[in-house]
């Protein structure tokens, strides 16, 4: 069993919302993600990875006192993420740019034939 952090009340660890105090333990719609809360008048901000690394798309970031997606930014090492291979990028950002690579060579091999005597 674990312990509300409002009303240090014992609560079943599957628990969504407090039985107690109705404070909500888990994300909305969501009961298998953890929902992380700031102590006192602290943020989660100021001390979550992905606001350090500046890939956070949270909307109320930097001011969050509840977050699904918290990362302790001290705890990075312990914490595996995920980084893609440069092949894997290459290969996205070729995709992604075809059409344009396409035509700038249409325009370098029109222009060499121009160029030709």
């Amino acid at each position: 069993m674990s312990e509300c952090p409002r009303c240090h009340q014992p609560i079943d660890v599957q628990a969504i919302a407090c039985p107690h105090c109705r404070l909500p333990l888990k994300a909305f719609g969501h009961p298998g993600i953890p929902l992380h809360r700031a102590a006192g008048e602290d943020y989660l901000c100021a001390t979550c990875l992905y606001h350090v690394d500046d890939t956070c798309n949270f909307p109320q970031r930097p001011y969050a006192k509840e977050c699904t997606l918290y990362v302790n930014s001290s705890q990075q090492n312990s914490t595996t993420l995920y980084k893609p291979r440069r092949t894997y990028l290459a290969k996205n950002w070729l995709s992604r740019n075809a059409v344009w690579l396409i035509l700038g060579a249409l325009l370098l091999v029109s222009i060499l034939v121009a160029l030709m005597p």
